[in-house]
């Protein structure tokens, strides 16, 4: 069974950079992360749950939602099963629960995943002075 876990969350100032980490356990014979698209969302304090950023399984360009596009890049270590979320000049608005998932299954035009196969347990960041 698919398992992620998200790392690399924390305490940062504004204009600071912080780099999550989502790492995939558990796949079936033959597949690995790089099997999957990969989203991440995050969810601050009495907001709903916004989608930042994907990865398609097939290559093409990442999607960015407009609030962190130019600031935020995704990547992937297939030796490592790993997806990051590379963030840079964070702001205070930034601050949210920040969530991984994966899905087989993928939008043509985004690259993110039409169902969740999995979700991380979320990994707090904050950006404060």
């Amino acid at each position: 069974q698919l398992q992620l876990v998200e790392s690399g969350g924390g305490l940062v100032q504004p204009g600071g950079s912080l780099r999550l980490a989502c790492q995939g356990s558990g796949f079936r014979f033959g597949f690995s992360l790089d099997s999957y698209a990969i989203a991440w969302l995050r969810q601050a304090p009495g907001k709903e749950r916004e989608k930042i950023s994907c990865l398609s399984s097939l290559g093409g360009s990442p999607f960015y939602a407009d609030s962190v596009k130019g600031r935020f890049a995704i990547s992937r270590d297939s030796a490592k099963n790993t997806v990051y979320l590379h963030m840079n000049s964070l702001k205070p608005e930034d601050t949210a629960v920040y969530y991984c998932s994966a899905g087989t299954r993928e939008y043509t035009n985004t690259g993110c995943p039409v169902r969740s196969d999995a979700w991380g347990q979320g990994t707090q960041v904050t950006v404060s002075s």
